[in-house]
């Protein structure tokens, strides 16, 4: 008897995508009865070929849509009308997107329109602030009512779903990121900087990048980020830049000729969770930091006024500390200085997840396909 294979699409642009994705396409190549198709719309080129390559994925078809200073407009109308014609050409039973980006969104909506069901991996995030973060709230929002499988990542997230009174069914997966990351971290990877002596100093781990965090809230987190250096002379930043100038270039005329800051490139996925295991604690508006850094026991003190994660303040794993440079001190400081503070957060269950949520996401829609 021949195996017909249910065909699916999974679409994904940028490097966070590509992470969560990296396992569940995986799962899904691996299972006799799907004909999977990785789909990339290029909102983000090199940062994504780094964790394809990583994971030992290449994709289906790339629509090469990234361009210089490209907006938020460019971005879904390039991937709403490319991946118009792939789905058209390919016509898959199901299309599976990811989280709260321009690129999920466009494929969601690329998919409805001819009336393709959607799966969306990473349900359920709010902030409740349609604006905090943009335009990811309002993304994911929109996505959710579009989907008709949502993989919700913990129990809060399902909460939401319900809450939005969405159609489809609702699934509690975990996050697929913890799959991602023990996958990664089980081969004990390093992350050599040139310079950086991690015996020597407490590594601080920093990344920021998100919109809401241009100008002023930059300014100030630039400033937290002197004090803590300058009342701890054993602590040393690890800052990887955003290719963004508007981040970029103010972190480089800030600390580039600090001999205890250093500045790097982005980190391919691979160095960031080396980075990760070797840091003492970070700072971050990362949403993917907020999950990945607790499974290694590290604390999280996060840059923005609002999360979309919740879960891992209520569990204790990260605060929410804002991006005022006195608050940026102070929580980093009490971490620093005491240590019974530090082991709690760092020995916090993380609410995230236990590395099993692309299997049940494989399973859900195998059973959602054969009804």
């Amino acid at each position: 008897m021949t195996l017909t294979k249910k065909t699916i699409c999974i679409t994904l642009g940028t490097r966070p995508e590509a992470i969560k994705l990296a396992p569940v396409i995986k799962y899904f190549q691996a299972a006799e009865d799907f004909d999977t198709k990785v789909i990339l719309t290029g909102q983000h080129r090199e940062m994504v070929a780094q964790v394809m390559t990583l994971f030992g994925l290449s994709a289906t078809v790339d629509l090469d849509i990234m361009q210089s200073k490209q907006s938020l407009s460019d971005i879904t109308c390039r991937s709403l009308q490319g991946l118009e014609k792939i789905f058209q050409d390919i016509q898959p039973r199901l299309v599976i997107t990811q989280g709260d980006t321009t690129t999920a969104f466009s494929a969601a909506l690329a998919a409805f329109y001819q009336q393709i069901p959607v799966g969306h991996v990473e349900a359920g995030l709010r902030t409740d602030n349609i604006y905090n973060p943009f335009p990811e709230e309002a993304n994911r929002r929109l996505i959710s009512q579009i989907a008709q499988l949502h993989f919700a990542p913990t129990t809060l997230a399902v909460e939401n779903l319900h809450k939005s009174g969405v159609t489809g069914e609702i699934h509690h997966t975990g996050n697929t990121v913890i799959d991602a990351l023990l996958s990664v971290a089980n081969k004990n990877p390093v992350c050599n900087i040139n310079g950086l002596d991690w015996q020597k100093y407490r590594v601080l781990l920093v990344t920021v990048h998100r919109r809401e965090n241009w100008g002023e809230p930059l300014k100030d987190i630039i400033e937290g980020l002197r004090l803590i250096l300058a009342k701890f002379p054993d602590t040393a930043i690890l800052l990887p830049l955003h290719r963004n100038p508007t981040v970029r270039e103010p972190l480089q005329q800030a600390f580039g000729n600090h001999e205890r800051v250093f500045l790097t490139e982005p980190l391919d996925y691979e160095e960031l969770v080396g980075a990760i295991q070797s840091s003492y604690l970070l700072l971050t508006d990362s949403g993917g930091l907020q999950e990945e850094a607790p499974s290694l026991r590290k604390p999280v003190l996060v840059l923005r006024e609002t999360t979309e994660r919740p879960e891992a303040v209520i569990a204790g794993t990260a605060k929410l500390i804002g991006t005022k440079s006195s608050q940026i001190l102070s929580s980093a400081s009490d971490l620093l200085e005491n240590k019974d503070h530090y082991n709690k957060m760092g020995e916090a269950i993380n609410p995230f997840g236990d590395g099993k949520a692309s299997e049940r996401i494989v399973d859900i829609s195998r059973k959602y396909l054969t009804l």
